[in-house]
C-alpha cells in the first residue's frame, strides 16, 4: 500500500514538473516563498531521486521478512541384471527438506530493515533541509537583487538630473569642463551598480528555477515578498531545546544507533546452528519405506565470532557519532545565533542613522556647491558616501534574512512566517 502511494505521489510530481516546464514559455510564475517550497518539495529532481530511494531500500524489509523455502528431492534407479534376479528391481526416491532458522532470525532481520528504512527516509529528510535552505536563501537573494536595482535605477536616475543640471552651469560658464568631466565621471559608478544589480537578480532568478524544477527561460519567474524580516520571539534556549527535538540529522543519527544495535543482535543470531529437517519417502520393487533426518551443523569453529565483534564496534562507534551530532546541533545553533545578534546590530544602524544622515549630507554638499560654498571634491565624497551608505544598508538587510534563515535551519524550526 505505501509502495502503491509513493508511486502515485512520484508520477504526480513528475507529472506536475512537466506540466510546470511546459507552462512557463506562456504564462509568467508568480511565487510566494512557500509556493516556492511547495514547488521545490513536487518537483526537485534532487527531492524525487531521494524519494526512490527511499522506497528502494524500504523494498528490501520484503526480502527481509522472506521465510526459507523447502527443496524437493527425487530420485529413481533403475538396475536389470537377468531375468529373476531380484536385484533388478526399480527404486524411487522422494524428500522434502526444509532449513528452520533459529535465533529469531527473520524477525531480527525485518527489525533491521525497518530500522534501515528509518534512517534512510531521515537522512532524506535532512537533504530536503538543505533544499528548504538553499531555496529561501536563493528568494532572498532576489528579494536583495530587485530592491538592488530599484534603488540604482532611483540613484541613476537622480544623479543624471546633477549632471543636467551641472551642464546647465557648464554652458552658463559657471564651473570649467574639468570640474564638469569630474561630475559626469561619477555617472559609470551609477550605471555599474544598475548592471550589477540587473546580474544578480538574473542569475538569482536561474538559481531558484534550478532547485524549483524549471528548465525553461529565466524571464517567466516572478517572486513577492519582502526583505525586512520581523523581530523573532523564540530565544536561544528555545532554538537549542527546538534542535535537539527536530533536527533530522540527529534523528538519523539516533536511527543509526539503533540499526547497528539491531545488527548486533542479528549477528549473535547467525551465530546460532539451524537445522535442515527432511522426511522421505522410497519405494523398492514392492517395497514402500518412509523415514526422516536432521542435519544440524557442528559449529565448533565458525561461530560467527568476527561479525559479532564488527558489529559490536560499529554500535559503539555510532553511539560516539551520536554524542558528536549532539554537540554538532548545539553548536551550529549557536554559531547562527551570534551572525543573527551581529547582523541585527548592523542592520539597526543603517536603518535608524546611517542612511539617513548619508542622504542629509549628500543634499547639504550638493547644494552648498551648486551655490559655491563647498568644494567638488567635498560633493563628490558625500556623493560615494552615499552610494556606498545605501548599499552596505542593503548588504545587511539581507545578510539579517540570511542569518534568520540560517538560525532557522540549525534549529529545524520556522522563525519567520
Amino acid at each position: 500500500m505505501r509502495s502503491c502511494l509513493l508511486f502515485l505521489f512520484l508520477s504526480f510530481a513528475s507529472s506536475a514538473c512537466r506540466s510546470q516546464s511546459a507552462a512557463t514559455p506562456s504564462s509568467p510564475v508568480v511565487l510566494t516563498l512557500p509556493q516556492a517550497l511547495d514547488l521545490a518539495h513536487r518537483a526537485n529532481p534532487t527531492l524525487l531521486s531521494l524519494a526512490q530511494h527511499v522506497a528502494a531500500v524500504r523494498s528490501q524489509e520484503i526480502t527481509a521478512g522472506l521465510r526459507q523455502n523447502p527443496g524437493a528431492i527425487l530420485g529413481t534407479q533403475m538396475a536389470t541384471l537377468s531375468p529373476g534376479d531380484p536385484n533388478g528391481t526399480a527404486f524411487y526416491q522422494f524428500g522434502v527438506q526444509r532449513l528452520f532458522e533459529r535465533g529469531n532470525k527473520r524477525q531480527i532481520r525485518l527489525e533491521t530493515a525497518r530500522d534501515t528504512t528509518a534512517l534512510a527516509a531521515l537522512q532524506a529528510d535532512d537533504q530536503r533541509r538543505q533544499i528548504d535552505l538553499a531555496v529561501r536563501q536563493a528568494f532572498s537573494r532576489i528579494l536583495y537583487a530587485k530592491e538592488a536595482l530599484a534603488i540604482s535605477n532611483d540613484n541613476l536616475e537622480g544623479y543624471r538630473k546633477t549632471v543636467a543640471l551641472m551642464r546647465v552651469r557648464l554652458d552658463a560658464g559657471a564651473i570649467d569642463q574639468t570640474d564638469f568631466d569630474r561630475v559626469e565621471l561619477q555617472l559609470a559608478g551609477f550605471e555599474s551598480d544598475l548592471e550589477n544589480a540587473q546580474l544578480t537578480l538574473r542569475q538569482g532568478v536561474i538559481s531558484l528555477q534550478t532547485l524549483l524544477g524549471i528548465t525553461s527561460s529565466a524571464d517567466t519567474l516572478t517572486i513577492v515578498g519582502s526583505l525586512d524580516p520581523p523581530a523573532i520571539t523564540p530565544t536561544l534556549d528555545d532554538l537549542r531545546a527546538a534542535a535537539l527535538a527536530n533536527r533530522p540529522d540527529l534523528k538519523a543519527a539516533e536511527a543509526q544507533v539503533q540499526v547497528n544495535a539491531a545488527t548486533v543482535k542479528l549477528a549473535t543470531a547467525n551465530g546460532s546452528a539451524d537445522p535442515v529437517i527432511e522426511g522421505e519417502y522410497e519405494r523398492a520393487g514392492d517395497s514402500n519405506t518412509v523415514g526422516g533426518s536432521i542435519n544440524i551443523p557442528l559449529r565448533l569453529f565458525d561461530r560467527n565470532q568476527g561479525e559479532k565483534q564488527r558489529a559490536r564496534y560499529e554500535l559503539e562507534s555510532s553511539r560516539l557519532a551520536l554524542t558528536a551530532a549532539q554537540h554538532q546541533v548545539l553548536s551550529d545553533v549557536d554559531t547562527a545565533w551570534a551572525g543573527y545578534q551581529t547582523a541585527q546590530a548592523q542592520a539597526g544602524r543603517y536603518r535608524l542613522k546611517y542612511v539617513a544622515e548619508a542622504a542629509h549630507v549628500r543634499d547639504n554638499l550638493e547644494f552648498s556647491y551648486r551655490n559655491g560654498n563647498t568644494t567638488l571634491l567635498d560633493y563628490l565624497s558625500a556623493l560615494a558616501d552615499y552610494r556606498q551608505v545605501n548599499l552596505s544598508s542593503l548588504n545587511a538587510k539581507l545578510q539579517l534574512l540570511l542569518t534568520l534563515e540560517q538560525l532557522s535551519y540549525a534549529a529545524q524550526t520556522e522563525i519567520l512566517p
